[in-house]
Formats: structure tokens, C-alpha cells, sequence
């Protein structure tokens, strides 16, 4: 490992309880001053609510540091070896900034039993920690970036074994500025020879068919020579899969995951759906009631069309809520008008121009309103905010085996391929992009999915 990755990741530690600490003590001035940063809320409390200063920096300033550093290293801000862009890092020191104002709520409220002194600078508090700390943290990067460009920093790698392999590794590594890629070794006498001329600083071996005792016998020297090696297997080389080495007793073997929906992830997306949605549901209280009275003015009864759809793994099936914009007698006349499906592509089944559909639903599946009653399949467990699109078991019959892996995750409201085209995508292309979303899953992809949703939807691009 090189100093410059120790000293950088060791430097975002300081970095970070600094900006923290100069976020609370700015926070703390101005609720003083009563400067109003945010127009009306800042006279809602008179400033005599403050406690004494001392008492806010030892009781408040001080342990809100130490939350938001253990918040950083649990969502693995500190690692020594840059293994994430800079987007990424951003978006989790806004998420750290945004639990740690949720974490201090709930202590004030759960555990001692009071609001917090003062609303306002609660949120001061959370806006500048955020502020401060990105820009720490991009300031830092760019340092290193710059230090990297001059060759400071660069971690030099040889790859060995058969060529099968080189290609991928060697794209992989001349698009990232932490490495530089010296070249390829046939064999361990060829890595011998190159070392005696420049020494690496990481040996990995590309061999499809590795052999135990050539393996061996190159960790040896990797070892012997202070190199750090690894292994590159071929089985995982050209897919997105995540690998994480476990043990069975005694037994090292090599775990994939398909998604990194799996054990926390799977928590925090649960987490994520349920307090959103709730909210969504409270605030869109009045236009509901407004959609409801209209579908009853123009159709009747019923208010939702509820049908059947395939959920999480493929297995299990479960109703779905949407406001009714078609005739009630819609699934009646679909096998009279399967002869008009514009999408031969795949197994699903649209119309451009849908006869069934009603002059109010035409409004509701413009703005994509008639999927708002989904909320409570997402409360309920069924599905989520963000994910693949959930299809009906008659569509499901029809996937080529690959693309039950959509199965991986719950169905969602909104997904990748809706942001990406909606119904102008072909089937191919939508299974595409749901794969990715579930390989490449997060919490910040699925704010961003859910922003670029509200854009979608606005621009109507791609609506039925």
C-alpha cells in the first residue's frame, strides 16, 4: 500500500470531525445572531431556548462528531484504497449528513424525552455538515488527483499468465489514475527478469487454468518480495457479480452476490420505501381524494383496478393497486385486441392507441397518476419505490431463462428503464437496464432514479 493512499485516507478522519465541528459552532453563531437563513422559521423560537455554550460543545458538538465519523466508517468513507469514485463519495457524505440529523431526533425524542433546543439550527446544523464535509472531501481528492497525475501516489501492477484474461485487466486499469499497468508476464522466470528492472506494486494473475504449485510458487515470491498479488478468477472476470471471500470452518471459498440487495442493503431499502412512501401517501392525501371523486363522476364503481402480478424471486404473486383508467369490462376485450400489440418484441402487451382506455384515464396514464395507489403494495411490503417493473404471470411464462434474474429484487414503482425511454424501449432493452439497476443497486441511485422520475413524468417522454 502506498503512503500517499494511508495518508489521504487517513486525513479524511480529521477532515470530516473538523468540518462537523465548524458546522455545529457556525450553526450555533447564527441561531445567536438570528440571522434567517430560511425566511419565517428563525423567529418561531425565541434565542433564550439555547443552552450555555459550554454545555451545547460538551453535550451536543462533541458527541454529534463522533456520531457522524462512526455514521462515515460504517458506510466505508475511510478505506485506505480508493475503490469508489468521487460521485459516490459525494453521495454518501450527503447520506451521512442526512441520518445523522435523523439519529439526533430520534435520541432527543426516544431517549430523553424532549425536542431538540432548537429546530432551526438542527437544520443549519445537518445543511453546513453537508456543505463542509463534501467540500473537504472533494478538496482532498482533487489534491490527490493532482498528485496522481504527477505519478505520486500510482500504484504499478504487472499482470501474469496466459492472455486470456490481459485485455480485461488492462482496460480496467489504464481508465483508473490510481494505477499504471507496466505490462504482462508469460510466466514467473518472465516476472523475475522485469522486476530486477522496476519493482510493482501489485502482481495479478490472469491464468484461466492456473496450476496449484505455479500458483503457489509466484505467491511465494510476490511475498518474498514485498509485491502484493492477486488473483483475477476466470469464471467472474467478464461479469458484474460482487465476490466476497468467506470460510467454512477451515474452508476458504468464494461467495457471489448478484445484487447488493443482500443482508443490509435489503434493510436500508426497506427502511428507505417505508418512511417515503409514507410520506408520499400523507401529502398526496387531497390529490387522491380529488382522482377518486372524478373516476366516480365519469365511470362508477370500481375506483382501482387490482391485478395480479409476479413479485420478488419470481415465486410469489401478489395484487396490484392502480387508479382505473380503462372500462370496466378492459380485460374482457384483450384477447379481442391482441392481434394490435405494437410490442412484438416480447411477451408484453400495449396498445399505442387503447380503445379501452376512458378520457379521465388518458389524463391519469399521461402524468402517470393511475400508479400512485402503488404506494400501499410498497407499505405493504410487496413491492418498492425503485426497481423492475412488475408484469403479469402469463408475461412471466414467456421470459428466456436470463431474465428471471429481474426476479432478484422486489418489483418497483419506477425503475432505470422508466427514466431511460419507458415505453419507447424494447423488451430486450428494458431487462437490460433493470439487470444493471440490480447489479449496480444503492441508495443514492435510487434518489437519483426517483428525481429523474419526476422529470420523465413531467416532459411525458416516452408515456403511453
Amino acid at each position: 500500500m502506498k503512503k500517499s493512499e494511508i495518508v489521504f485516507g487517513l486525513l479524511r478522519i480529521p477532515c470530516d470531525a473538523l468540518a462537523v465541528f465548524g458546522a455545529l459552532i457556525l450553526s450555533y453563531e447564527l441561531r445567536l445572531t438570528r440571522i434567517d437563513l430560511i425566511p419565517r422559521l428563525q423567529l418561531l423560537e425565541p434565542a433564550q431556548t439555547l443552552p450555555e455554550f459550554s454545555e451545547y460543545l460538551f453535550g451536543f458538538v462533541v458527541p454529534g462528531v463522533f456520531i457522524f465519523l462512526i455514521l462515515a466508517a460504517m458506510l466505508r468513507l475511510y478505506t485506505l484504497i480508493a475503490t469508489q469514485s468521487a460521485w459516490i463519495e459525494v453521495g454518501k457524505t450527503i447520506i451521512t449528513a442526512l441520518v445523522w440529523i435523523v439519529l439526533i431526533m430520534a435520541w432527543y425524542f426516544l431517549v430523553r424525552k424532549q425536542l431538540f433546543y432548537s429546530r432551526i439550527l438542527l437544520v443549519h446544523s445537518a445543511f453546513f455538515i453537508a456543505m463542509f464535509a463534501t467540500t473537504a472531501r472533494v478538496f482532498l481528492i482533487l489534491i490527490q488527483r493532482a498528485l496522481l497525475k504527477r505519478g505520486i501516489g500510482v500504484r504499478a501492477v504487472v499482470s501474469v499468465g496466459a492472455k486470456a484474461l490481459v485485455s480485461h485487466a488492462q482496460a480496467t486499469l489504464e481508465h483508473d489514475v490510481h494505477y499504471r499497468y507496466l505490462g504482462h508476464c508469460d510466466d514467473l522466470i518472465a516476472l523475475k527478469s522485469l522486476t530486477k528492472k522496476s519493482l510493482p506494486d501489485l502482481v495479478l494473475q490472469t491464468d484461466p487454468h492456473p496450476q496449484s504449485a505455479q500458483t503457489l510458487m509466484l505467491a511465494d515470491f510476490c511475498r518474498n518480495q514485498h509485491i502484493e498479488y492477486a488473483f483475477l478468477p476466470p469464471l467472474f472476470a467478464d461479469t458484474p457479480q460482487r465476490l466476497s471471500v468467506d470460510r467454512l470452518g477451515l474452508l476458504p471459498f468464494l461467495r457471489f452476490r448478484p445484487t447488493p440487495l443482500d443482508g443490509w442493503g435489503r434493510v436500508y431499502k426497506r427502511c428507505f420505501d417505508v418512511v417515503l412512501s409514507s410520506i408520499l401517501l400523507m401529502g398526496l392525501l387531497p390529490l387522491f381524494c380529488f382522482l377518486i371523486l372524478i373516476i366516480l363522476c365519469e365511470s362508477g364503481w370500481p375506483i382501482f383496478y387490482v391485478a395480479i402480478r409476479v413479485g420478488e424471486h419470481g415465486r410469489k404473486k401478489f395484487s396490484m393497486f392502480k387508479f382505473r383508467s380503462m372500462v370496466r369490462d378492459a380485460d374482457a376485450m384483450k384477447e379481442k385486441l391482441r392481434c394490435f400489440n405494437h410490442r412484438q418484441d416480447g411477451p408484453l402487451f400495449k396498445l399505442r392507441d387503447d380503445p379501452r382506455i376512458t378520457r379521465f384515464g388518458q389524463m391519469l396514464r399521461r402524468w402517470s397518476l393511475d400508479e400512485l395507489p402503488q404506494l400501499l403494495n410498497v407499505i405493504c411490503g410487496q413491492m418498492s419505490l425503485v426497481g423492475p417493473r412488475p408484469h403479469l404471470p402469463e408475461e412471466v411464462g414467456q421470459y428466456a431463462p436470463e431474465q428471471h434474474r429481474v426476479f432478484a429484487v422486489k418489483p418497483g414503482l419506477t425503475g432505470l428503464a422508466q427514466i431511460s425511454g419507458r415505453s419507447d424501449l424494447t423488451f430486450y432493452e428494458e431487462v437490460q437496464l433493470d439487470l444493471r439497476y440490480i447489479e449496480e443497486w444503492s441508495l443514492w441511485l435510487d434518489l437519483w432514479i426517483l428525481w429523474r422520475t419526476v422529470v420523465v413524468v413531467l416532459s411525458r417522454k416516452g408515456a403511453d
